[in-house]
Formats: structure tokens, sequence, C-alpha cells
């Protein structure tokens, strides 16, 4: 008999594993299967002391796993040798059903033999306990398995709602880009066809783009990258976007609305100083491109059917870091016929800006030059490590 089976009291060590116990683990449920009352009753005493109190008992194999498939238990306590349905047979039920596949389970056996042992591993057995039951030996193993379920439960919980948090930054991300509908607007308002090729990496990244209706035809263009990765680069792009469309009423004139927003950025708690930005205004009338850069990337202007190629000027200092006065435009020439393309910063550390302006001349000689454009990224991005990639496109013709 283990020792405190004469009806004395003995004092249960706080943690028979290495380590402290973790939360919880006594409000597990715990399911004993034992065709013997004498067992079942032992083992219920040894663990009731030890402070488990959810517990449950099953007399044969079939009991077992109707118990089972009511109520799924955190630790199954189950005898190898029983009539109608022995233990290995159990413990194959249960690892055939995808639910039960990391449900630990701890065979009580008097089987010696090395042959035995291995039948009963191969059959999805977690752990083995000796038979005569020794209390120290069972508690160590229920605790020890029990907190390995308990920290993998936790953990699964936790990556369910960084999921969860990803899939909702991932929502208000598509909801802040600009839809088909308002590229539609834009393009009534200026006669300017918007495009972009956007790839979101799956941990989320910092990339954003939008546009701005402004008076006389004109359109006012953004392109906004915060730096990191997941939910807080998402968080931070949105911060930005807020700004941007705050300042609306100062957007026709680049420099100032620059100006404005590193003041206002500055000012944000968690303002890190490093989040780039390109804007500019399309003057369609005055056929220009005006726009300043925040440690943003350099335009690319090519002309109608891809005769020149027009580098514009990127870098800076970054939104916030700057001093809040007026930086001075730049201007790029924008000729009848001509587009404009607006690379991400992430774009442009995998792809050249020499081999982007290759891609964009080749793709004027298609019918459909923005989707050539796009089908040439993705063939030199199919092998790169998932990022942000975000591609603005705006032409005068039909693209």
């Amino acid at each position: 008999m283990p020792a405190g089976w004469d009806g004395t009291r003995e004092e249960v060590p706080e943690a028979t594993s290495a380590g402290p116990d973790v939360p919880g683990i006594t409000a597990c449920h715990i399911l004993v299967v034992d065709d013997t009352e004498f067992n079942r009753t032992l083992i219920g005493a040894l663990l009731g002391e030890a402070g488990f109190n959810d517990l449950a008992f099953a007399r044969d194999g079939f009991d077992a796993l109707e118990q089972i498939a009511r109520r799924t238990p955190d630790l199954v306590i189950l005898d190898i040798m029983m009539p109608g349905m022995d233990g290995f047979e159990v413990c194959r039920r249960l690892r055939a059903d995808h639910a039960y596949a990391d449900l630990p389970v701890l065979v009580q056996t008097a089987l010696s033999s090395t042959e035995d042992r291995n039948k009963a591993f191969a059959v999805g057995t977690t752990d083995l306990i000796a038979k005569p039951i020794d209390r120290m030996e069972l508690l160590a193993r229920v605790r020890i398995h029990l907190e390995n379920r308990v920290l993998i439960r936790d953990l699964r919980h936790y990556r369910m709602r960084v999921e969860a948090e990803f899939a909702i930054a991932a929502s208000m991300y598509d909801h802040l880009l600009p839809s088909a509908a308002a590229l539609e607007r834009l393009r009534r308002h200026s006669g300017l066809r918007v495009c972009c090729h956007a790839r979101l990496a799956a941990d989320l990244g910092g990339s954003l783009w939008g546009a701005l209706p402004l008076d006389g035809g004109r359109l006012g263009v953004y392109l906004v990258e915060t730096p990191g990765r997941g939910v807080p680069a998402a968080l931070a792009a949105f911060r930005m976007h807020t700004l941007i469309h705050e300042l609306a009423g100062m957007a026709g004139t680049p420099a100032t609305f620059l100006a404005e927003l590193n003041r206002r950025a500055a000012d944000l708690p968690d303002a890190d100083g490093v989040t780039g930005l390109l804007y500019g205004v399309v003057d369609p009338a005055a056929r220009s491109f005006s726009y300043v850069s925040a440690a943003g990337t350099s335009p690319l202007v090519v002309t109608a059917g891809g005769g020149l190629l027009l580098f514009g000027d990127g870098g800076g200092a970054p939104v916030g870091r700057g001093d809040g006065g007026a930086r001075p435009d730049h201007r790029l020439p924008f000729p009848e016929g001509a587009t404009l393309v607006l690379p991400s910063e992430a774009l442009t550390r995998t792809v050249a800006p020499e081999h982007l302006g290759t891609l964009v001349r080749r793709s004027m000689l298609h019918e459909t030059p923005f989707a050539a454009v796009v089908h040439g990224l993705d063939q030199t991005l199919r092998d790169v490590p998932d990022d942000d990639h975000s591609l603005v496109w705006i032409g005068q013709d039909p693209t």
C-alpha cells in the first residue's frame, strides 16, 4: 500500500515536479479508468489529497469512451488490463479521433516486458505508471502532464487571440484602402485612372496608400510606411492615415501639408521618428507632379509609349523628425499620356529602381500596361520572403 493509506493524512508536497506548479492544474478534469473499484477509490483518494477535485471514474473502456465523448478530460489515468475493451484499444480509438490527439493518457500497468511497454506507446500512451501505484510517482506524473496540458492550452488560446487581432487589423487595412467605387470617383474628378497593386504580409506591415480629391481636378496621393511588423505597425499606419485625412484642407500644397503633419506626428506618444511618407499632387492641367518626401521612395514618371523614364528624389528626414518647417516641393513633369508610378519602400528594397523602370517600360507596350507590370512584379517576387509591397499607378490613358 502507498504511504498514508492507513487512514492517516500525510502532507503532500506542493510540487513534485521541477519548478513551480502551473496555476490552474488542480481545477483540471481527470478521468480514472479501472475495472477494479478499489483501484478507482485509491487513485481518487490520492488525487483528492493533492487538491485535484474534478474527478470522474469509469469502470471499463466502453464507459470511458462514453464519458470522454460527453466531456473531454484534461487527463486520463487508464488501466491497461480490463475485460471487454482493454486500455490498448481505448488508446487506439482515442488517437484515431483528431479531437483527442493531444489528450494526455497515463497508463497504469503491471506489465514489465519491453514488448508490452512498446505496444503501449505505439497505440498512443503518453506515459506509464507502474503498479502497484506509488503516490509520489502518480502525483509527479499527473502534475507534469497537466502542467504541459495547461501551458499548451494557454498557448493555443494566445495564438487564437493573436490570429483574431491580425484578422481585425487586416480587415481595417482593407477598409482604409481606396475601394473600386472610390477610385472611379477619383477618375471622374480628375480624369486620371488610379490603380494599385498591393501584397499584404501575412504578419502585417505598415505600408498604406490613399488619394485625396483636390480643387481644379487635382489629385493628392500619399504612400505611408511605418516600421516594424504585426499589429503595432498596422496601428501606426492607421494613425498616420487619420492624421493625413484630418489635414486634407492643407493637402493642395505638399510642403505646407508635410510641415503640419510633421508637427502633429511629433506629438504622438509613441512616435519613433522612422515613419516614411511620399506625398504629392498630380495636376493634369499643369502637366506636373509636385511632391515632398519624408524618408519616402522615389517617384517615377514614364512618358507615353515608355519612351522616357524620369526618376524623382526620395529620402529626407522621417515624419515627426523634421523641424516642422516647410520643405521645398520637388516637381516632375507629367506630360500628356504619361504614367506616374509610386513604389513602396519595401518594394524598392526587393526590386531595384532600374529593374522596376524596365518592367514599367516593357508594360507600356501592352494593351493593358498596369496588368502587364503587375504580372512582371509577381514573377519577380514569387521567391521573395513575405513582405508588404505596394505599387500605385496613375495614368492619363486607360490602363
